[in-house]
């Protein structure tokens, strides 16, 4: 009869033991030991060679282990280690790095001419209680936001941990905000340079928390991984077509990856500007990602098809990330907002200047209309004005409001 606290495969004491072993001691240092890319191995070879080295890695832990620590399997290619002693974090460490040194130098073989190699990555939390494991986890994590192939202690005090933490409490206010529709919609003019008017303003999505306006910086990333961006975008659809309805505006709504890849946006556009009565032409879908993501003939096609409707497209941010010029040609959006950090800075840091006339010289021969983001006083209108840039938006010219401000 197979015993329950075995792993089946390589023999050694697995995930049920591991837990009831941690429910009996008072102190321990667990390593979770993380093979790098073994899906790689699997797929490269096959799964019966992927698990004839599973246990030649089972094998060579027990070689390698320290401090006559435990072995456990606990997931197809986790392994966890847990020593009772009272350690130094500097030992902790040094074991942990005399073992991923160990496999960096370990040849495995698996079958009769083939040898690989494999580099492990290693969290480690100290304490007691099935809470190691999920500390050693979060440590992984943590280590992989850089690099693989090392370890990492479980720090409850790191950047890491407090960025997971606010995670967690704005996934909270995002759930509590559609609940309570607290989702509003705020407006900022963008003028048209040659007209000195108000020619269009930006949709923009905030949370209404009891009079505490939130940003979307905050909240966008908790959105995300609640699975409601689509939601949001929607939110501000809906309020933005009301709002401009009995209005000549034009104006632009921040759309995701996310809204585009769901697929929803054209049914969703036509059906809110038939009931508002909205001439596409009027509405410019502001692209918040680098344009290099946007090569998948389905989001291409979509794409189209709004443009075929009359709806406009725009590229928020462009000078960011990676941002590639002949992209920008191949996509040939009606507008381009140039990254504001260059404009905020266009009078102090030359190369802002260099970037920022290279762009307008672009979109300029391209037939692309150029809007100038954080424009925020006088001095550097009168410089985007000397560029000959179409479009100014920023609080030199008014924020964000819940109402549509003249200027």
């Amino acid at each position: 009869m197979e015993n329950k606290y075995n792993d089946s495969l390589t023999g050694i004491s697995n995930r049920f033991a591991l837990m009831e072993y941690l429910q009996n001691v008072q102190h321990a240092n667990l390593f979770l030991i993380d093979i790098d890319n073994f899906s790689n191995i699997n797929g490269a070879y096959g799964f019966e060679m992927g698990d004839i080295a599973l246990v030649e890695i089972a094998r060579l832990l027990e070689v390698a282990k320290p401090f006559n620590c435990e072995l456990f399997r606990i997931n197809s290619d986790e392994f966890v280690l847990v020593s009772l002693s009272v350690l130094s974090h500097n030992s902790l460490s040094e074991a942990a790095s005399s073992m991923v040194s160990f496999f960096d130098h370990t040849e495995i073989h698996i079958s009769n001419n083939i040898y690989i190699k494999v580099s492990i990555s290693i969290g480690i939390s100290i304490g007691h209680g099935n809470e190691l494991l999920n500390h050693a986890k979060t440590a992984i994590k943590e280590l992989r936001e850089h690099r693989r192939g090392h370890s990492r202690i479980y720090d409850p005090n790191s950047i890491f941990i407090k960025k997971q933490k606010e995670n967690t409490h704005w996934v909270r206010k995002i759930r509590e905000a559609f609940e309570k529709e607290q989702l509003v919609t705020y407006y900022q003019p963008i003028i048209n340079n040659k007209t000195k008017k108000i020619e269009k303003y930006e949709c923009l999505v905030r949370i209404n928390d009891e009079g505490i306006l939130i940003p979307p910086i905050r909240f966008m990333e908790a959105s995300r991984l609640t699975g409601t961006l689509s939601l949001v975008t929607k939110s501000v659809i809906e309020q933005s077509f009301k709002r401009f309805s009995a209005t000549e505006y034009e104006f632009s709504i921040n759309i995701t990856n996310t809204d585009l890849y769901l697929n929803y946006l054209e049914e969703y556009l036509l059906k809110n500007a038939k009931k508002y009565n909205i001439n596409p032409s009027r509405v410019a879908l502001e692209i918040l990602e680098d344009i290099d993501t946007l090569d998948t003939p389905a989001i291409l096609s979509q794409l189209d098809s709004l443009r075929n409707h009359g709806f406009k497209i725009s590229i928020d941010d462009f000078g960011s990330r990676s941002s590639n010029f002949s992209r920008l040609l191949e996509f040939s959006p009606d507008y381009l907002k140039i990254d504001g950090r260059f404009i905020k800075n266009i009078l102090s840091d030359k190369k802002s200047m260099v970037i920022v006339e290279a762009i307008v010289l672009l979109c300029r021969t391209s037939n692309i209309k150029v809007i100038a983001e954080y424009v925020h006083n006088a001095e550097v209108q009168a410089r985007v004005e000397e560029l000959n840039i179409d479009y100014s938006q920023g609080y030199y010219f008014g924020e964000p409001n819940e109402e549509l401000v003249e200027v």
